[in-house]
C-alpha cells in the first residue's frame, strides 16, 4: 500500500473534508489537557459552540465522542426508569434514539412518519398527554429532511425538547433558546467541517434541574463532564477524563473560522449550493426523494434512476473522481443516493464537480 493517500472529495452523508483551519490545528504541538493554554482553547470552543447553538447555556461544550454518543448522553442523564418519552422517527436516527430512550428505560411512544417527510408538530406534542421528553430529528441525516423544531418547541408544554442537531449545526438556521431547546447534541464531522470525534453538546437550565442524579453511564455523567470543562468562569476545573486535546484545538479553529466568515454568510453559502446542486439534478433528469419545502441544503437526497446499478455507480464515483456519495439507508439502500455538500465543500467548484462526474457516470 502506497504511503500517500488519495484525497477524496468527501460528498456523502459525513463526513465532509474540513476547513483548511481544522486541519492546520490537529498539527500543532500537543498540550497537556489540563495545561491552562490548552483550558484557554476549550473556553473559547465552547464559546464558539455557543454561537453555532444559539444559546446562551452555560453547560455547552464539546463531549469527547462522536454525535452518537452524544445522543446517548442527552438520554442517559435526563431519562430514569418508567419516564414517558415521546419520539418523532422519520427516519434511522429518530429510530435510534427509540432504541437508546428504551435502554434507559423510557416509555417510549413513537410517532411514525414516511421517510423523506418532515414531523408533524401537533402530531407529535399530541402523542401523550404528560411526556417528560419530546425528542425529535432537526435535519435527518438518512433522509435529507428538515423538521421545523421551532414550532415543536412552542408546543413541548411542560415537557424537555431534546434535539438531534448534527446535520444541521453550522449549515441551517438553528436558534436553541428562541426555539425551546432543552438539550440538544451535534457532530463536528458535518457542516462545521471538522474531522469526526467530538459531539457538541448544550443543555438548559431547566433541563439541568431534571436531570438523573446518578446516570447509568460514568464516562457521560454531565455532571462529572462540567466540571471538567468549567461550569462557569473561574470554576474550579476537576479532572474526569484525557480530553482529544488535538481534536478541541481543531473543533475551536474551525468555529473561529466560521465566525470569521459570520453565521449568516455560511448559512447563504450552503442554501446556494444545496439550490445549484438540487436544479442541476432535476435538469439532468433525476427525481429528488425528500419534500419539496422541506429538503436539507446541505444533504440531497435524490432517487437512483430504474435500472441503474446504485453501488456501481457510486464505485466508478470513487474509482474515477475520487467523489464519495452515499447510499440511501434501509429499504431505500439501493434506490437513493445521498450526496452532501457540507462545510468547505458548500461551493460552487463542488456543485460543479459532482454533477459533471455525474452526468459522465450516467450519460446524461
Amino acid at each position: 500500500m502506497s504511503d500517500i493517500l488519495t484525497v477524496r472529495h468527501l460528498f456523502g452523508p459525513g463526513p465532509t473534508n474540513p476547513y483548511p483551519e481544522a486541519t492546520e490545528a490537529l498539527a500543532r504541538p500537543l498540550l497537556g489537557h489540563l495545561d491552562p493554554q490548552f483550558l484557554t482553547v476549550m473556553d473559547s470552543a465552547c464559546e464558539g459552540l455557543r454561537k453555532v447553538w444559539g444559546t446562551e447555556n452555560r453547560r455547552t461544550l464539546p463531549l469527547s465522542a462522536t454525535g452518537s454518543a452524544g445522543m446517548e448522553a442527552a438520554f442517559v442523564n435526563f431519562v430514569n426508569p418508567g419516564d414517558p418519552v415521546v419520539i418523532a422517527v422519520n427516519g434511522l436516527f429518530g429510530e435510534r434514539m427509540c432504541d437508546v430512550a428504551a435502554r434507559c428505560g423510557a416509555e417510549v411512544t413513537r410517532v411514525d412518519f414516511p421517510f423523506g417527510e418532515p414531523v408533524d408538530p401537533e402530531k407529535v406534542a399530541a402523542a401523550h398527554p404528560s411526556p417528560k421528553i419530546i425528542a425529535a430529528v432537526h435535519a435527518e441525516t438518512s433522509t435529507g429532511v428538515r423538521s421545523d423544531i421551532a414550532a415543536l418547541g412552542a408546543l413541548k408544554g411542560d415537557a424537555l425538547l431534546l434535539v438531534d442537531a448534527v446535520t444541521s449545526i453550522g449549515g441551517i438556521e438553528l436558534k436553541a433558546d428562541e426555539w425551546g431547546i432543552d438539550i440538544g447534541y451535534a457532530g463536528t464531522q458535518k457542516c462545521l467541517g471538522v474531522a469526526p470525534g467530538l459531539a457538541p453538546f448544550t443543555v438548559s437550565e431547566r433541563a439541568w434541574e431534571r436531570r438523573v442524579a446518578k446516570p447509568r453511564s460514568w464516562y457521560l455523567d454531565l455532571g462529572m463532564l462540567g466540571g471538567y470543562v468549567g461550569e462557569a468562569s473561574g470554576a474550579t476545573r476537576t479532572y474526569h477524563h484525557t480530553a482529544p486535546v488535538a481534536m478541541v484545538a481543531s473543533l475551536e479553529a474551525g468555529l473561529r473560522r466560521i465566525l470569521a466568515e459570520g453565521l449568516d454568510a455560511v448559512r447563504e453559502r450552503h442554501e446556494a449550493a444545496g439550490r445549484a446542486l438540487q436544479d442541476g439534478l432535476q435538469e439532468m433528469g433525476l427525481e429528488l426523494f425528500a419534500r419539496e419545502g422541506f429538503r436539507l441544503p446541505e444533504l440531497t437526497t435524490v432517487k437512483v434512476p430504474e435500472g441503474v446499478d446504485s453501488a456501481a455507480v457510486r464505485k466508478e464515483l470513487l474509482e474515477t473522481y475520487d467523489i464519495e456519495i452515499g447510499p440511501g439507508v434501509k429499504e431505500y439502500a439501493s434506490t437513493v443516493w445521498r450526496i452532501g455538500l457540507m462545510g468547505p465543500n458548500a461551493c460552487p467548484e463542488s456543485v460543479t464537480l459532482v454533477l459533471g462526474a455525474l452526468r459522465n457516470v450516467l450519460g446524461r
